[in-house]
């Protein structure tokens, strides 16, 4: 294996998707959303009564950072804030019709970018590269 390409592949391929989907959000109807804020969206559109703290911990970004994304987000017709019937200080975060049609264009290019990936693998290809992920991902967990 040469190390040096899969390392040029893989910082490619990280700066290669960042600057696609900020490029991407650029010139469509959410251009008022920046690539952080996507991340947002994302986060609340896969997780069921997402929270404040969920964000958090899923960005690795502080609290009060994601409350200023939230502020934005809510102003810009995105997301909706719900205080829980059950505890009034937690706040479930949800997305509307315009914040869910952006989560499902977002889901779709992550679909196409996987799929491409995958185009022309064996089964056995597939393990192995699913394998190489999960070490990868172990690695960056690891470090946090």
């Amino acid at each position: 294996m040469n190390f040096q390409l899969v390392n040029d592949y893989l910082t490619s391929i990280f700066n290669n998707v960042l600057v696609i989907e900020e490029t991407s959000l650029r010139s469509s109807r959410f251009n008022d959303v920046s690539i952080k804020e996507m991340h947002t969206i994302d986060v609340i559109g896969s997780t069921p009564n997402a929270t404040p703290s969920d964000i958090s911990r899923s960005l690795m970004v502080t609290l009060g950072t994601v409350t200023t994304s939230l502020n934005n987000l809510e102003r810009k017709g995105y997301i909706e804030r719900t205080r829980s019937e059950i505890d009034r200080r937690v706040v479930h975060l949800s997305l509307t019709q315009k914040g869910k049609l952006l989560y499902r264009l977002h889901q779709q290019f992550h679909k196409r970018m996987v799929n491409q990936i995958i185009d022309g693998m064996s089964p056995d290809e597939r393990k192995v590269m699913q394998k190489g992920l999960q070490n990868l991902y172990r690695f960056l967990e690891e470090l946090k």
